[in-house]
């Protein structure tokens, strides 16, 4: 039984935020509107190419380039589990299948770029949301939680054949009592995950067609992890008439009876009675530990520095770019409220108060191509590399590296008014091993689409709407022979996204 105490507090300091943006496991490319508009922005000229393209940024005009972001995101995480025991929920209707869905809502993330063109250098400044993003809330758990709640029920014959025992032996009542199928619980889990990047850099124009850049980007992480699980009930049954019990008071008050008459045993001088009822009342005494209440609160801050290089090489109508992110080693640490009830859970010490937990950012690699068919027409596509394994967090048993596919084209309609669109398909390497109602990402495919009005020669306003639909991923696992637990993942997303472009 302490398999259901170590199991509810593992997700509740487990289950983290998502990630409400594009990109690879902890990385956030959509930085800009621009990105919203047309993900593919790896070799596009402009301001939002101080984080897509900022080898591309010192071939803007002279001058001061600012652009200010403002997104609003909402995300659905759903799991669907069958287990063949989620029937005995007293809420459940019979169903077998549990549906368990959890709601992710930014309602404004801002980001800014800021470049510096003078001669043949490019100074640039962004912040932006680089990882995480959001606060993600499961107000009823998640399925892997209840399955072992709901297999606490299996203990049943147990517990009934020593009720039994004890009528049998002459204790008053017992026979009476039995304990059913039925079981209820209160369950509910919050993460919040915020990687806040701040990216320092500059590009020199080598020649009139090539230019190359260096910077660093500084990570600051902060996540909360806060759940409960409260009032375990289970069916408990006297003399035909059932009710829902709280299953450690049932326990505790069982365990003291028991304690009560192995006393009264030992001092009628019947040791064999004597132990068998001290060894029932140890065991009934577990399972009212096992399910008491419980609640922990996790803060975790960290921080870490890694550079960034690009290029930029420009031939006729051609623009051709890369950037390469180094991973960024990241360690929070931990400042935990009700923690004293995972220190001796050798799984969860990464949660205790002062330790601190492996996060880092993975690097990546962004190739980009654009083409100018005609003056006011352009296309281009890019491809994303994320270095997954590499990092702290991940094994290579477990997941292979991330890739992403873009393209997109761009219209100027006339001096005034540009519409463009694209789309992204974001490939994860994931494994059964990986993947679990605690932590999961699913495969996608997203597209973009807005509007950049020219409301000045040197003010410009970017709406743009982005959506992305999640492939669903599907896993059994074996629990015994017959049993099983089905599982399939699924999300869904939507970004709208406003911001305006100012040249000075």
């Amino acid at each position: 039984m302490k398999k259901i105490r170590l199991f509810c507090l593992s997700v509740m300091t487990a289950v983290s935020a998502m990630n409400v943006w594009a990109g690879g496991l902890l990385t956030n490319t959509n930085q800009s509107i621009e990105f919203l508009r047309n993900p593919a922005r790896d070799a596009a000229i402009g301001i939002d190419g101080v984080y897509s393209n900022p080898a591309g940024v010192v071939f803007l005009g002279e001058g001061i380039h600012l652009s200010l972001n403002l997104q609003n995101a909402h995300q659905t995480r759903t799991v669907e589990t069958g287990f063949p025991l989620f029937v005995n929920n007293v809420n459940s209707n019979g169903q077998a299948l549990h549906k368990f869905e959890g709601n992710a809502d930014v309602p404004i993330l801002p980001s800014l770029q800021v470049a510096y063109n003078k001669g043949k250098w490019s100074y640039q400044f962004n912040f932006a949301i680089t990882g995480g993003g959001g606060k993600c809330e499961f107000p009823y758990g998640l399925g892997s939680f209840e399955q072992v709640v709901g297999s606490l029920t299996t203990v049943a014959p147990q517990i009934n054949t020593l009720y039994q025992a004890l009528g049998a032996a002459g204790i008053p009542g017992m026979s009476d009592h039995a304990m059913g199928s039925k079981y209820g619980f209160d369950a509910y889990m919050r993460g919040r995950q915020y990687y806040y990047g701040f990216t320092l850099g500059a590009a020199y124009k080598l020649t009139e067609n090539l230019s190359v850049y260096g910077g660093l980007r500084m990570l600051y992480g902060s996540a909360n992890y806060y759940g409960y699980v409260k009032n375990i009930n289970i069916e408990h049954i006297n003399a035909g008439q059932s009710q829902m019990v709280n299953a450690s008071q049932h326990f505790t008050e069982l365990s003291a009876t028991l304690n009560k008459y192995a006393g009264m045993m030992e001092q009628m001088g019947n040791a064999e009675a004597a132990q068998q009822l001290s060894g029932a009342a140890m065991q009934t005494t577990t399972l009212g530990v096992a399910t008491q209440d419980i609640e922990l609160n996790c803060d975790q801050t960290g921080w870490g520095v890694a550079p960034i290089i690009g290029i930029d090489y420009k031939t006729g109508k051609f623009n051709f770019a890369a950037k390469y992110e180094f991973k960024t080693r990241m360690r929070l640490k931990n400042k935990s409220a009700n923690s004293l009830s995972a220190e001796s859970i050798s799984m969860l010490h990464k949660f205790a108060d002062g330790g601190s937990v492996a996060e880092d950012s993975p690097a990546l690699l962004t190739v980009g191509a654009q083409y100018e068919i005609l003056p006011s027409l352009r296309v281009m596509a890019g491809w994303h590399h994320y270095f997954d394994q590499d990092t702290k967090q991940w094994t290579k048993e477990m997941l292979d590296d991330s890739n992403e596919y873009l393209f997109g084209a761009e219209w100027d309609i006339n001096k005034i008014v540009t519409v463009s669109a694209g789309g992204q398909r974001t490939k994860y390497g994931m494994k059964d091993a990986v993947m679990n109602d605690i932590s999961f990402n699913v495969s996608s495919y997203s597209f973009g689409f807005g509007v950049g009005v020219n409301v000045t020669e040197k003010v410009k306003i970017n709406a743009a709407y982005f959506q992305t639909l999640y492939d669903d991923y599907n896993k059994t696992e074996k629990i015994t022979e017959g049993v099983n637990v089905t599982n399939c993942f699924t999300r869904t997303n939507r970004v709208i996204g406003l911001g305006v472009n100012f040249t000075l």
